[in-house]
């Protein structure tokens, strides 16, 4: 199959013919005025070295050579160069509770943003996993489909804030399904599921769905962001704290008991996160721990390059034309080769 990889250079071959046609009037031009002068067999006995043919040889090479130039401009491709890359490694979705309570301060930024920068630095150590994302606090979202474009999982790491979800509440339990959805047709991958939350306020069966997952083969680490004496919620855009209806200072406090029994039931680990990177290190440890599969093949068709041929021809054309003079030479007068 032949194709041109950028064939808008090929509009240049319009300047040709109008370069052809400024070449033959400026030779009609010059032979009308060479006859002003006299009878043109006569004057050509006094310019023996004077060549009619040479330079119109020497233009036409030129053209030649401007043509493949254009074409080579175009990337002419012909063929397909089939490559097969393969993957290995893991399936991972992240499960990020949004609710409020997330932004306590009890670890530095907050709960929420000690959690995205976690988050962000175990990105960083994947090469060839795949990666998911859904936020929950009273409903859950699929926030990014599971994938390996590590640049876009950062992106939409970014952007999250308790604003995504307008139902409060921790609803781990459907945060565990929809991810446990999430992976999509069966594999032979290893799988994960990172549940990070303060455990607080949980309105569902979240044991349930952490079995669920394990009898799927699928692997539950919680990571329990916060300290157990809890922390009050500060309100955003202002120096005071969220209060409940009897106008008390609302304190949360991180449910290690519920973390565990999530991880327990989920075949995984729970790890507490503080300000250090001890529950980073020991996650992307225990991560590693799992089982390299081959995740996809793809195949690309490659079509191969065939502009070089061009400017080779090119090049010897204009090398050829550098040596041919606009007179005849004395050496060769005897060898003609222009009549």
């Amino acid at each position: 199959m032949f194709r041109f990889a950028q064939p808008e250079y090929l509009y240049l071959l319009l300047i040709v013919p109008l370069l052809v046609m400024l070449f033959i009037w400026n030779t009609i031009r010059r032979k009308r005025k060479l006859q002003s002068f006299g009878d043109p067999e006569l004057l050509a006995q006094y310019m023996p070295n004077v060549s009619m043919v040479r330079p119109q040889f020497k233009f036409y090479i030129q053209i030649l050579a401007l043509v493949l130039l254009i074409v080579a401009l175009a990337r002419p491709q012909f063929g397909v160069k089939e490559q097969t890359v393969k993957r290995q490694g893991m399936e991972v979705m992240v499960a990020l509770d949004v609710s409020n309570s997330m932004l306590a301060q009890d670890v530095a930024p907050s709960r929420l943003g000690r959690s995205k920068q976690l988050l962000s630095k175990i990105i960083d150590g994947m090469t060839e996993d795949k990666v998911g994302l859904v936020v929950f606090a009273g409903d859950a979202y699929t926030q990014l489909p599971i994938t390996c474009d590590y640049v876009s999982a950062k992106m939409f790491l970014s952007s999250i804030s308790p604003s995504l979800v307008a139902r409060q509440g921790t609803a781990i339990g459907s945060a565990i399904d929809l991810s446990i959805k999430s992976f999509g047709a069966e594999s032979t991958a290893s799988r994960a599921i990172i549940l990070i939350t303060d455990g607080e306020n949980h309105e569902d069966d979240a044991i349930g769905a952490a079995k669920l997952a394990k009898e799927k083969g699928i692997q539950v680490f919680v990571l329990g962001v916060g300290k157990p004496e809890g922390s009050p919620i500060p309100l955003e855009g202002s120096m005071s704290f969220r209060k409940d209806k009897d106008g008390n200072v609302v304190v949360s406090k991180l449910n290690e008991e519920m973390c565990r029994q999530i991880a327990q039931a989920g075949g995984g680990m729970y790890l507490r996160v503080d300000n250090t990177n001890a529950a980073q290190r020991t996650l992307q440890k225990e991560l590693g721990k799992l089982a390299k599969s081959e995740l996809e093949t793809r195949v690309y068709s490659e079509y191969n390059e065939q502009y070089q041929s061009f400017v080779i021809l090119a090049l010897i054309l204009l090398v050829i034309e550098f040596f041919i003079f606009g007179r005849r030479n004395k050496r060769l007068s005897k060898i003609n080769l222009y009549k």
